[in-house]
C-alpha cells in the first residue's frame, strides 16, 4: 500500500516489472535494464569477457531479413481495431525492419551448437536451453519489459534473436520453452545440426503497457566443424507454412492482473543466414607472416572451401519431427493436415480424431486467447494427449489432425473441390471456441464431438456430480481427464460402427 501510494498504479506496475524476485527493493542487476536505457551503455557480460577472442580465429556474416506483421491477418482488424488504442499497438506498428541488418560473428560462438559426448546419433535430440515450465509450474510473469541477463548457451540465442528486435526473451512465459537440437548428418570433420527454438519479444517500453510478440517457432540449421572452427553455413526462420504462424498479447493496466488483449497473425518473413562460409579474421603466409587480405590488384583474396562429403544423414522432414516430439510429446501420434488425414483414414478403415482450433496445437504457446479459460490448446497437450493410454488409441484406432479454423473456412469456399469444402463444413457446423475435439469418419461424417472448456469442467467436477449420460468414469487410471479423453474416443468408436459395417 506504501508503495502504490508513493509511486501511483503505473509506477507500481513499472517498479514490481523490475523487481523480479517481488522483495519491493531494487538490486543492481534488476535496476541494470534502466541503467543501460538511460546510459546506453550495456556492460559486457561475464561470459562474453571469458570468451577472448582468436585473433586468427574465422568470423561469420549473418544477415538479417524481416517483413513485418501483415496487420490484416489480425482478428482485430476486422472491425477496425475498435476499441484498441494506438498507443497500444506503437511497438508492433514501428517493427518494420530488423534492429541490426547485418552483423559479424565469431566461428567459435556457435560451438553452442555441438552436440554433447551422449548425443551422437542422427535424430536423437538434446537441450541447448532446457525448458523448466510445465502444467504443474504454470507460466511466467506477463508484467516484464526487458530481457533476464542471459547466461551460457543462451548467450549466442539472445545475441542472433536481437538482430531482429532489441528485447528478445530466450525463455518464453510458456512451455515449452527453450531450445532443441539434433545432429541431421555427419562427416568426418563437420555435422549438419537442426534446431528449433521458442522465444519470443516484447515490444513496448514504459510509459506503454507490455506487447508480447510470439512467433510460433524458430528453426533452422547450422553446418560447422566439429572443433567449431568453421562454420560453413547458418540459417534461422520462422516458417511461414500456415496462415498463421504468431501470437500476441498486451495488457491493459498497470498490474498482473490486468485485462489482457489478444491476437494472431502472420508474419511473412523473419530470417537469419549466413553470406558464405566463415573466414579467417587473419591471413598468414606459409611462413607465418600476416598478409594483406587483398590481392596485388585490391580484389579480395578468395577462399576455396573442401566440398564436404557426409557419410550419414537423415532427410530434414525426419529430424524436424524429431526436434518436434521432443518439444511435445503428444506428437509421437503423428497429426496429418486435414485432407491428408481423410485420405489416409479412407485407405486405412479409421477414424479422423480431429482438434480444431482457433489457434495453433503446436506452436510454443497456443491459443492465448483462452489463457483465462481452462479449454486452451496448452492445456490439452499437456496432460490428455501426452498420456500414454491416449497415444496408444490414438495410434491404434485413428488418424488424427489438427486444424486452425481460418484454414478451414478458406477450404470451406473452395469450391474446386467440392469434397474438401463438404469436409471443412461438416467441421465448422460443430466448432464452438475455443477448441473442438471432432471424430468423424472418413466422409466426414461427425460421430462425436466435445468442447474443450467443457470437457475440462467435466474433469474438474466429482464423479457423481457428472449426468451418467454425457461420460462414464473409468476407475482405471487415476486421472479423470485422461480416462474421460479415453471414454471419448471409445465412445466414438462405437458409434461408428453401424457406419463402418455398413
Amino acid at each position: 500500500e506504501l508503495a502504490l501510494k508513493s509511486l501511483g498504479s503505473e509506477g507500481l506496475f513499472l517498479f514490481s516489472s523490475l523487481d523480479t524476485n517481488n522483495d519491493l527493493y531494487l538490486s543492481p542487476e534488476e535496476f541494470k535494464p534502466i541503467a543501460e536505457k538511460l546510459t546506453g551503455v550495456a556492460p559486457v557480460s561475464e561470459f562474453e569477457e571469458e570468451e577472448t577472442p582468436d585473433p586468427s580465429g574465422e568470423t561469420l556474416s549473418i544477415v538479417a531479413k524481416f517483413q513485418p506483421l501483415v496487420m490484416e491477418t489480425m482478428t482485430k482488424s476486422k472491425d477496425g481495431f475498435l476499441g484498441i488504442s494506438h498507443v497500444a499497438l506503437s511497438g508492433l506498428r514501428n517493427w518494420t525492419a530488423p534492429a541490426t541488418p547485418m552483423s559479424v560473428m565469431l566461428a567459435r560462438q556457435f560451438k553452442a551448437f555441438l552436440p554433447p559426448k551422449n548425443k551422437l546419433d542422427l535424430g536423437d535430440p538434446w537441450w541447448i536451453i532446457p525448458s523448466e515450465l510445465n502444467i504443474f509450474t504454470g507460466y511466467l510473469s506477463n508484467n516484464r519489459f526487458y530481457p533476464p541477463p542471459p547466461k551460457g548457451k543462451e548467450i549466442l540465442i539472445h545475441k542472433l534473436l536481437s538482430m531482429f528486435h532489441p528485447r528478445p526473451f530466450v525463455k518464453t512465459r510458456f512451455a515449452p520453452q527453450g531450445a532443441v537440437a539434433c545432429i541431421q548428418a555427419v562427416s568426418t570433420f563437420y555435422y549438419t545440426i537442426a534446431f528449433r527454438i521458442h522465444a519470443e519479444f516484447q515490444l513496448n517500453e514504459p510509459p506503454d503497457f507490455p506487447f508480447w510478440f510470439s512467433p510460433g517457432q524458430f528453426t533452422g540449421h547450422i553446418v560447422l566443424s566439429k572443433d567449431s572452427s568453421h562454420v560453413r553455413e547458418f540459417k534461422l526462420f520462422v516458417p511461414n507454412n500456415r496462415s498463421l504462424n504468431v501470437d500476441m498479447e498486451w495488457l491493459y493496466g498497470a498490474s498482473e492482473s490486468s485485462n489482457m488483449e489478444v491476437d494472431i497473425g502472420y508474419l511473412p518473413q523473419m530470417e537469419l543466414e549466413s553470406t558464405g562460409p566463415s573466414v579467417p579474421s587473419v591471413i598468414h603466409d606459409e611462413n607465418g607472416n600476416v598478409i594483406d587480405s587483398r590481392d596485388p590488384s585490391g580484389e579480395p583474396i578468395q577462399f576455396v572451401f573442401e566440398e564436404i562429403t557426409w557419410q550419414q544423414e537423415i532427410p530434414w522432414e525426419e529430424a524436424a519431427r524429431k526436434l518436434e516430439v521432443a518439444m511435445y510429446p503428444f506428437k509421437k501420434v503423428s497429426y496429418l493436415p486435414f485432407t491428408q488425414a481423410f485420405e489416409r483414414a479412407k485407405a486405412e478403415k479409421k477414424l479422423v480424431h480431429s482438434i480444431l482450433l482457433w489457434g495453433a496445437l503446436d506452436d510454443h504457446k497456443p491459443l492465448s486467447a483462452s489463457l483465462s479459460m481452462p479449454g486452451s490448446g496448452r492445456t490439452l497437450r499437456e496432460t490428455v494427449l501426452e498420456s500414454s493410454p491416449i497415444l496408444t488409441l490414438l495410434n491404434e484406432s485413428f488418424i488424427s489432425s489438427w486444424s486452425l479454423v481460418k484454414e478451414l473456412e478458406e477450404l470451406q469456399t473452395n469450391r474446386e473441390n467440392e469434397f474438401y469444402s463438404k469436409l471443412a463444413d461438416l467441421h465448422l457446423e460443430k466448432y464452438n471456441f475455443p477448441v473442438e475435439m471432432i471424430i468423424c469418419l472418413p466422409n466426414g461424417t461427425v460421430v462425436h464431438h466435445i468442447n474443450a472448456n467443457y470437457f475440462l469442467d467435466i474433469t474438474s467436477m466429482k464423479p457423481e456430480d457428472v449426468e451418467s449420460s454425457i461420460f462414464s468414469f473409468s476407475t482405471n487410471f487415476e486421472d479423470p481427464s485422461t480416462a474421460t479423453y479415453l471414454q471419448f474416443l471409445k465412445e466414438g468408436l462405437q458409434r461408428a460402427k453401424p457406419y463402418l459395417q455398413t
